[in-house]
C-alpha cells in the first residue's frame, strides 16, 4: 500500500490592519498612538479620529495647494485623493461657521468643511514609509511627542488650544482656504459657460 504524504502547508499571510494594509498588524496605527497620542480606528486602511487631539479642515486639493501657497506656517496637511485635510486645533471644527460668517463668507458656497468629534479621516503611512499609488501622503507631516513641551502647536484662534497664542493663525488659514474655493468655483463656472456658448455657436448660424 503506497504512502500518501500531504503536501506541504502553505503559509498562512499574517493578518493586517497598517495603514494601507501592506503594515504589519499594529505597525501604523502603534506609530500614531505611540509616537503621536492620537486615537485610531482599526482596520485598513486605518483612521485618525478627529475632535480629540485634532480637528481637520478638508478642501479640495487644488484649492488647497493653491492656499498653502499663500500661508506660511500651518499643522500636519495630508492628501487622500482629491481632497486635502489640514490639522488644526480640537474644537475648531465648532468655530469654523461663526468664523466664516465673520471673514463675510457666509451664505457662499464653498467646498470647505471641518471634521471635529466623531469624525475621521484616513492615516497616510507614518514619514519615511510609502504606500501604494493612490494611498493617503503627508505633504506637511506631523513630528513624534517626546514630552508634553513637544505637543505639537496646531492652528487656532488667538489663545483658543495653543499655548500663550504661539499657534498659527487658524482665522488666516481659513480666510486663504475659503478664497481658493471660491476662486475655483468661479473658474469652473466660467468654464462651463464658454464650453456652453461655444457648443450653441455653431446653431445660431445655421
Amino acid at each position: 500500500m503506497a504512502l500518501i504524504v500531504p503536501p506541504p502547508r502553505t503559509a498562512v499571510p499574517a493578518e493586517r490592519d497598517g495603514c494601507t494594509g501592506s503594515e504589519p498588524r499594529g505597525g501604523c496605527a502603534q506609530w500614531y498612538e505611540q509616537e503621536l497620542g492620537w486615537a485610531t480606528a482599526g482596520g485598513a486602511p486605518v483612521r485618525l479620529l478627529t475632535g480629540l487631539r485634532f480637528d481637520a479642515l478638508v478642501v479640495p486639493a487644488a484649492a488647497g495647494h493653491a492656499a498653502l501657497r499663500r500661508v506660511g506656517r500651518t499643522g500636519p496637511v495630508a492628501l487622500m485623493g482629491r481632497r486635502m485635510s489640514l490639522l488644526v486645533a480640537a474644537g475648531s471644527a465648532d468655530e469654523l461657521p461663526g468664523l466664516l460668517d465673520w471673514l463675510e463668507w457666509g451664505g457662499v458656497a464653498l467646498s470647505l468643511t471641518a471634521l471635529g468629534a466623531g469624525g475621521r479621516i484616513t492615516a497616510p503611512p507614518p514619514p519615511g514609509r510609502s504606500g501604494p499609488p493612490g494611498a493617503a501622503v503627508w505633504l506637511r507631516p506631523p513630528r513624534p511627542v517626546r514630552g508634553q513641551e513637544d505637543e505639537p502647536v496646531l492652528p487656532a484662534l488667538s489663545g483658543f488650544g495653543s499655548r500663550g497664542g504661539d499657534a498659527p493663525d487658524l482665522v488666516r488659514l481659513v480666510d486663504a482656504m475659503a478664497t481658493e474655493c471660491h476662486r475655483a468655483r468661479l473658474t469652473r463656472a466660467r468654464t462651463r459657460l464658454h464650453s456652453d456658448e461655444s457648443a450653441a455657436q455653431p446653431l445660431a448660424f445655421s
